[in-house]
């Protein structure tokens, strides 16, 4: 690779001040204010905020699930914008994995199966898809639980089987939601060195989370309120390097820059 060749190349995710507006009859919601934010690839992001703040809304953009009212949104470089619904499909299941805090894993189905579930949608015959389920299932610590049913599992497993799905796809981002608002202490720290694993093998990962304790063991905490980032904070070691609101967001940048 050239040198200053990686340096070149565009931030995982690109916020560039994003809006969104809920309209329901005369009542608007401004959801989301001008947000702008840039998260690099390898990066390990919490997203804070109480219930309203707008996370959610945020990790909905992020995740191609919702399009902002204005501004823009890049993954990898890419406008989501520019993108029909079946480009957007591809972007999202190709490059996003997705873990959420209900788990929603299919009822009365084996854990393999459940992590199969997204590589059939990409058209991957059985024996690949069985192999890479297996494969993602012992990389979670899953690997004597692959034939047992949701119901048959703690929330913890489910949760584990869940990161597997997400993994089962390699995708470069993981996107995951309160994931650790249903499970006890000792889950809750088996899911977050996961995800440390995850990030320390390369991947991206946003976590959205209300606890200032699971928050702190990402790399980078973003702070909303009412729709605006009122602080962003990054941990260096032992230090916490922080700067005031004004400067949370990236500079806007020129579409030369950031088309990839």
């Amino acid at each position: 690779m050239p040198e200053g060749a990686e340096t070149r190349r565009p931030p995982a995710i690109l916020v560039d001040e994003v809006a969104k507006t809920y309209e329901t009859g005369r009542i608007r919601v401004r959801a989301l204010r001008e947000v702008s934010l840039q998260i690099h690839r390898g990066d390990f992001v919490a997203i804070m905020g109480s219930s309203g703040s707008g996370k959610s809304t945020l990790m909905n953009i992020l995740g191609c699930l919702d399009v902002p009212t204005s501004g823009r949104y890049l993954i990898d470089g890419v406008d989501v914008r520019d993108l029909d619904e079946d480009d957007l499909s591809d972007l999202r299941n190709g490059k996003i994995g997705f873990v959420f805090q209900s788990y929603n894993l299919v009822p009365r189905t084996s854990a393999l199966a459940n992590v199969e579930l997204p590589l059939a949608y990409a058209g991957l015959d059985r024996p690949s898809r069985q192999s890479r389920a297996r494969e993602a299932l012992t990389s979670v610590g899953m690997a004597t639980r692959l034939h047992h049913q949701s119901s048959e599992l703690s929330g913890g497993q489910q949760q584990r089987v869940a990161i597997a799905r997400a993994l089962a796809t390699n995708p470069t981002i993981i996107l995951a939601d309160e994931p650790t608002g249903n499970l006890d202490s000792r889950s809750t720290q088996d899911v977050l060195r996961i995800f440390a694993r995850l990030n320390a093998e390369g991947r991206t990962i946003v976590l959205i989370t209300h606890e200032p304790d699971v928050a702190e063991q990402a790399k980078r905490v973003i702070s909303l309120s009412d729709g605006r980032i009122v602080e962003d904070r990054r941990f260096v070691g032992v230090h916490e390097a922080a700067r005031p609101a004004h400067d949370a967001g990236p500079a806007r940048l020129p579409v030369e820059q950031t088309a990839g």
